[in-house]
């Protein structure tokens, strides 16, 4: 599955409150500002013109616009980086603030049920949009997975 398979599985509803966390201070922190105004085609980047532009961006993940779901997803990550820390040491996947090897091996870190019992350890403490966001978004990366992650009700 590519990024977009995963934005289309949590759907439009959880997608909207992503763009709504898109935090404009650690996109300037992390140098990402600039590039993601232009990636956006957005003339002005603010939480007014995200907002405006939300349908549009849709619109290119439904078209499948996978260079445009990668940049929109590290938007996502960088402006939850704390919640990201948090997890990969609940983990026990070493990190440097958030940041891990790209050639870790997984297998001893996300063992079975590794992504429900994140998600009963965060859910009280953070948005559970980009929660889930997160733990897809790392199964993506890490074990490029098909499949996308609900919680049990």
């Amino acid at each position: 599955m590519q990024m977009c398979g995963v934005f289309q599985a949590l759907g439009q509803n959880v997608f909207h409150q992503l763009v709504r966390g898109i935090s404009i201070g650690k996109l300037k922190t992390y140098q990402v500002y600039e590039r993601f105004k232009v990636r956006a085609h957005l003339i002005k980047l603010n939480s007014e013109s995200l907002r405006k532009a939300e349908p549009k961006f849709w619109a290119r993940i439904e078209g499948g616009d996978e260079e445009f779901a990668t940049d929109l997803s590290q938007v996502f990550l960088l402006s939850h980086l704390d919640m990201i820390v948090e997890i990969l040491n609940f983990l026990g996947i070493p990190n440097d603030q958030g940041f891990f090897d790209k050639d870790l091996k997984p297998e001893q870190y996300l063992t079975e049920g590794w992504q429900q019992r994140v998600f009963d350890q965060f859910a009280a403490k953070y948005p559970r949009e980009i929660l889930l966001f997160y733990i897809n978004h790392l199964d993506w990366e890490l074990n490029k997975t098909d499949q996308v992650f609900l919680p049990a009700a």
